[in-house]
C-alpha cells in the first residue's frame, strides 16, 4: 500500500482496541507489572496541542492516555476508537458531521468526557481566538459551528461551505482534546463554563481560557495529578525528577484493561547505549541515527522503517537568515545529496505534501530544487554578495546524526564564507527559533526531534500557512495560503499534483524552509515482549501500549 493512501484515508476503519486486543499473541510464561520505554523528545507539558508539545516527546507518551475518537494505527492511517464514541456523516455540502461520546466515558476524575472539551479543542486550535499557542489550526479553522449543550455527550461539527475537509478522521482524535472541567476549575468557571465563554465570544473570560490552556498542563516532579485526569487506559502516576513520566492502569477506563499495569516513558538520553547493555529498556522508538552506532545483544530486535516526518532547516523569522536571499545562500552551500546519503535515504524535496511516499511527489521535485542538491560554496558566495554571513544551527541534544549534519553543512559552507555554528543544547527547540535564541532549526516536521508529523499531508502542510502556530519561520506568502487550503479540501489527485507543482516554485524560492530527507525511525524491541509495533507519525509506537506485554 502507497504511503499516500496510508496517510491520507478518508475512511474511518470500523477498528476498536478490544480488537487490537484479540491479534495479541500470548506469551509464554508470566507478564510483567512494569514496561520501561524511551522515546525522542523531552516529556515537557501533557497538552501536546501546543507548539512545543506537539514537537515533543509528549505524543508518544500519552496517546492512550488522552483518548478520542480516533487514533493512528500501526501505518499511519486513521482507526475509529469505538470505546470512546463514533462519527456520523449526515452532510456533505456543506460538511456536517455528527459526534457521539460513549455514555460510559468518564475521566479518571470520575468527571464525564463530553462535548464540551470538543469546543475546547475547536477553540484553542481553530485560530479564531488570540492567545491559544496552538501547534496546528488545520481543519479546525474550517469549522464553522459545533453544536454543543455543555455537559452533553453528543455534538454536530459544521464545516464552512466548500471547506469539506478531506482528513476530518485527524481531528477530535487521541491526545487532542483537554479536560474542559480541569480549566472551569481553575478557573472558577462552574460546570459548563468554559463552553459558555466561548460560544458567546466573551473575550476576557476567553483570555484567561487561553493562559490556562497553555500552561496548566506543564510537566514538572510535583505536578498535581488532580489537574492531569486521563481519558484512556493510563493516567498519569508521577513526574520523575530526570523527566519521565510513570503511567498506571486507570481503574476509571470503562475499556478493556491495559495488559501492563505500569509504563514508564523516558525522553532519550546520552546513556542510551549503557542502558540498552544492561536491558534496561523494553521498548526504544526514536530517529535513526541519533543515538549514533549502536551494539545490539541478542535479546533485542530492530526494525528501520521511514516516517512520515521531513528532516528539514526551519529558517528563523529573525535573525542572520530572515531574509530570503541569506536563507538561499546556506541552501546552497549546503550538500543535501551527501547529507541524504549519509542517513542512506533519498534527498527529500516535500514541502507541501510531506506525509507522502518520495516517488510519488514528483510535482515538488522541481521548480527550483535541482539548484539545491550538491553543494555550491561559489553561488552561495554570490548570492550574499561575498558579505560574511553567521548562521547559528540549532537542534536538541544528545543527537548524533544532527550534530554529524551541523559539522557537514559547517564545512562545506566555509569556503563561502558562511559560518554555521553548532548552536545545539538539551533545551533548543521550536520556543529556542521563536525567542531568537539560534538562527535555524535542525529538526523534523514542526520542529519536532521525532517525526513530528500528524500521517496527514493536508495537515503537516499547514507548517508554511499564515498565521499557524508551527510556522516557525514565520513564512507568509497568499499564493500558499490559497495552495495549501485548496489541497485540504481537495481528493482529486490531478488537481493537487498542479498544486504541488505550483506551490514548489514558490517555496524554493521564498526558503522557508529547507527539506533534506524523510526521517528513518529506529525501534529496538525486547525479545521479551508482545504487540509492539512502529508508527510513522509523531505518536510512534505508543499508540497501542495497553497491548503491550513483557515476559518476565
Amino acid at each position: 500500500m502507497a504511503m499516500a493512501a496510508r496517510f491520507r484515508r478518508t475512511a474511518i476503519l470500523a477498528a476498536t482496541l478490544s480488537l487490537v486486543a484479540g491479534l495479541t499473541a500470548s506469551c509464554s510464561g508470566s507478564t510483567a507489572d512494569q514496561i520501561d520505554y524511551a522515546v525522542d523528545g523531552t516529556l515537557v507539558t501533557y497538552n501536546t496541542n501546543t507548539v512545543v508539545g506537539a514537537a515533543s516527546g509528549g505524543p508518544q507518551a500519552f496517546s492512550r492516555v488522552l483518548t478520542g475518537f480516533n487514533y493512528h494505527g500501526p501505518e499511519g492511517q486513521i482507526v475509529g476508537d469505538r470505546d470512546f464514541g463514533s462519527i456520523s456523516v449526515v452532510g456533505r455540502s456543506p460538511q456536517v458531521l455528527d459526534y457521539e461520546i460513549s455514555d460510559s466515558a468518564v475521566y479518571s476524575d470520575g468527571k464525564p468526557i463530553t462535548c464540551d472539551d470538543m469546543v475546547l479543542a475547536w477553540a484553542a486550535q481553530s485560530g479564531r481566538f488570540q492567545g491559544f499557542d496552538a501547534a496546528n489550526r488545520a481543519g479546525y479553522g474550517d469549522i464553522a459551528s459545533i453544536d454543543c449543550a455543555p455537559g452533553q455527550k453528543k455534538a454536530r461539527v459544521t464545516f464552512a461551505q466548500d471547506r469539506g475537509f478531506v482528513d476530518y478522521g485527524q481531528l477530535f482524535a487521541a491526545t487532542s482534546m483537554m479536560p474542559s472541567h480541569v480549566l472551569a476549575d481553575e478557573l472558577g468557571l462552574g460546570d459548563g463554563g468554559v463552553t459558555t465563554a466561548l460560544q458567546s465570544g466573551d473575550v476576557p473570560t476567553v483570555d484567561r481560557i487561553a493562559t490556562a490552556w497553555n500552561q496548566t498542563w506543564n510537566l514538572t516532579p510535583d505536578v498535581d495529578l488532580k489537574k492531569f485526569p486521563s481519558s484512556g487506559p493510563y493516567k498519569l502516576g508521577a513526574v520523575t525528577d530526570d523527566g519521565a513520566v510513570v503511567l498506571v492502569a486507570n481503574d476509571k477506563w470503562w475499556g478493556a484493561k491495559p495488559v501492563t499495569a505500569e509504563i514508564t516513558v523516558w525522553p532519550r538520553g546520552a546513556d542510551i547505549q549503557d542502558r540498552v547493555n544492561e536491558g534496561f529498556y523494553d521498548v526504544v522508538d526514536v530517529a535513526a541515527g541519533s543515538s549514533g552506532t549502536l551494539t545490539l545483544s541478542d535479546d533485542y530486535t530492530r526494525t528501520d522503517a521511514p516516517s512520515a516526518g521531513i528532516e528539514q532547516i526551519i529558517f528563523g523569522a529573525r535573525g542572520s537568515v530572515a531574509d530570503p536571499v541569506a536563507r538561499r545562500a546556506l541552501a546552497l552551500c549546503t550538500p543535501r545529496d551527501v547529507i541524504a546519503r549519509n542517513a542512506e535515504v533519498p534527498i527529500a524535496n516535500n514541502r507541501l505534501n510531506p506525509a507522502a511516499e518520495d516517488s510519488i511527489t514528483a510535482a515538488e521535485n522541481g521548480g527550483g530544487a535541482e539548484q539545491f542538491v550538491v553543494a555550491n560554496p561559489g553561488a552561495a558566495r554570490d548570492a550574499i554578495g561575498g558579505r560574511p554571513l553567521t548562521v547559528r544551527l540549532g537542534y536538541q541534544t544528545p543527537n548524533a546524526r544532527l550534530a554529524a549534519i551541523a559539522g557537514t553543512i559547517a564545512k562545506a559552507c566555509e569556503p563561502a564564507g558562511i559560518v554555521v555554528e553548532d548552536a545545539a543544547g538539551d533545551g533548543v527547540g521550536p520556543q529556542a527559533l521563536r525567542d531568537g535564541q539560534i538562527d535555524a532549526l535542525l529538526a523534523s516536521t514542526g520542529g519536532a526531534v521525532g517525526s513530528g508529523s500528524t500521517g496527514s499531508s493536508a495537515m503537516d502542510a499547514y507548517e508554511l500557512h499564515t498565521g499557524n502556530g508551527n510556522n516557525l519561520s514565520g513564512y507568509s506568502n497568499e499564493q500558499i495560503d490559497g495552495i495549501i487550503g485548496a489541497l485540504a479540501v481537495t481528493a482529486d489527485p490531478k488537481e493537487s499534483a498542479r498544486l504541488l507543482g505550483e506551490g514548489s516554485r514558490v517555496l524554493w524560492d521564498g526558503m522557508p524552509t529547507l527539506p533534506l530527507y524523510r526521517q528513518q525511525r529506529m525501534l529496538l524491541v525486547s525479545t521479551k515482549m508482545d504487540a509492539v509495533s512502529s508508527n510513522p507519525t509523531r505518536w510512534g509506537a505508543g499508540w497501542n501500549m495497553d497491548r503491550w506485554a513483557l515476559e518476565s
